[in-house]
């Protein structure tokens, strides 16, 4: 684990995952997300992950990072990029149920707020096996304790 004090901009780390049917399934169960689109494609072999899915699994594999993971760390939102009128997570490719997704994280950002905290802002890139960008989002803040008893 990386403390805050060891953190650097510019420091990238690595990920790989896919997100299975059954687990698109759960997601689509806890969020209530309720879509046309991703309905119609009930029968189809492989299915269309929803953005918000890919992001959250994004975000669950950041926290299990070995780099991350012991670290007291709180998602506190993101800020958009002034290039991308103010948003901060753009789809490029879509991505199925299996694919396997290639993940890197970059600290673009580092933020003292006090004694005990800072903040950390982590770009999220994610590829498909083939090298395709799928999705892109920047500037997601992470709060983070400055050391962990």
């Amino acid at each position: 684990m990386k403390k805050f004090s060891e953190l650097k901009v510019g420091d990238e780390f690595f990920s790989t995952c896919s997100i299975s049917e059954k687990e698109l399934t759960e997601y689509f169960k806890f969020s209530r997300v309720k879509n046309a689109f991703l309905e119609d494609m009930q029968n189809a072999k492989q299915k269309i992950v929803s953005g918000r899915a890919i992001l959250s699994r994004m975000e669950g594999e950041f926290t299990r990072l070995s780099q991350i993971y012991g670290n007291h760390i709180v998602f506190v939102g993101t800020d958009g990029d002034s290039e991308w009128e103010n948003r901060s997570s753009r789809f490029l490719k879509p991505l199925y149920t299996d694919d396997v997704l290639k993940i890197k994280f970059t600290v673009s950002a580092k933020e003292d707020i006090d004694d005990e905290f800072g903040k950390i802002a982590i770009n999220y890139e994610g590829t498909k096996q083939d090298g395709e960008i799928v999705v892109l989002s920047k500037k997601n803040w992470y709060r983070i304790k400055k050391s962990v008893t």
